[in-house]
């Protein structure tokens, strides 16, 4: 089984898209990706839109490779509205009209509105499916977060390949997971590899630590019951400190951001934004380039002149904006 995570909040851009490859069927999950629109006042700096075109680059390349593309719930970083992602395609997405309420179930409704005549849509919410080697199982719908949340519910995902017995749960934005019958359904799953949304300390005021501590709880006792791997990435590294507000789970060596997972430096850029416009701030200004004079300028006409009529050559463009040489 393959497990890619395509963009990530480790990786620069608020994301939990992942490619998964089992028993031959490539899944995309989650195809969203956003960035936060002010963070500590300041608007997102030029290497988070950079991250973000890149994350969508490698996101509708993967679509392209999938069969079946899943969708957990409808806040913006977690699905496209663009149809062009899922024309031709399966698609199990979260009921929009069963425990969903405000801006999602409008989104959920306009997505369902537009695959109706684009692709092959399917409620989510506890499908069950199993063929050859693959099974399929999504969740019926868990809090974002805490019980009672006003952030609405999602659906996780299950994917076993029993050929190879490795077992992958997909639970997005659970944060932590904060509630009991979240952590309940995951223990349930056994997986050996799980990728959720931490607790998200970024609001530990507004929410309080007694609340990111039961997610910080919760999650150990999922790794102590099925003693799977963990991908914990999302809410959990918006806060620049995150490496020691988490260091009961990073310490069981089990758990790891998705950057880490990929072997690449975290590039966690929101929780470094306030660097990141500091460092915008003190460059130096560029030096404007000197102006050319009239025998320069003449000069360099005739030497281009010169190598465009050069017997036997011509110049051409390499299609990377630079030119090249040919006979």
């Amino acid at each position: 089984m393959k497990v890619i995570p395509l963009a990530a909040d480790s990786l620069g851009v608020r994301s939990m898209a992942t490619y998964v490859e089992a028993a031959a069927t490539g899944i995309l999950i989650d195809p969203g990706a956003t960035l936060a629109p002010s963070r500590f006042t300041l608007p997102p700096a030029t290497e988070e839109w950079d991250a973000l075109r890149r994350a969508n680059d490698r996101i509708s390349a993967y679509a392209a490779r999938a069969s079946l593309i899943f969708i957990s719930h409808y806040h913006d970083d977690h699905f496209r509205s663009d149809p062009s992602t899922y024309v031709g395609r399966s698609v199990l997405a979260k009921d929009p009209q069963r425990m969903v309420g405000g801006q999602q179930a409008r989104r959920g409704a306009e997505l369902w509105t537009t695959l109706a005549a684009k692709a092959k849509p399917m409620v989510a919410d506890g499908y069950e499916r199993r063929e050859h080697a693959l099974e399929l199982r999504v969740s019926p719908p868990l809090p974002h977060g805490v019980e009672a949340t006003t952030l609405g519910y999602v659906v996780a995902l299950t994917v076993t390949d029993r050929h190879e017995r490795e077992r992958f749960v997909f639970a997005s934005d659970v944060q932590g997971p904060l509630s009991s019958v979240a952590a309940g359904w995951l223990m349930q799953q056994r997986p050996t590899l799980l990728y959720l949304a931490g607790p998200p300390s970024y609001i530990e005021r507004e929410v309080g630590t007694a609340t990111i501590e039961r997610g910080i709880d919760n999650l150990l006792r999922v790794i102590d019951a099925t003693g799977c791997r963990v991908i914990m990435d999302h809410h959990a590294v918006r806060e620049a400190a995150f490496g020691a507000r988490f260091e009961r789970l990073w310490s069981t060596k089990r758990v790891v951001t998705a950057a880490e997972y990929l072997g690449v430096p975290i590039s966690a850029l929101e929780s470094q934004r306030r660097q990141l416009w500091t460092a915008v701030a003190r460059k130096p200004a560029e030096r404007a380039p000197r102006t050319a004079g009239p025998r320069e300028r003449a000069a360099d006409r005739a030497e281009r002149r010169a190598t465009l009529d050069r017997p036997g050559k011509r110049v051409a463009d390499d299609g990377n904006g630079k030119r090249r040489r040919t006979s």
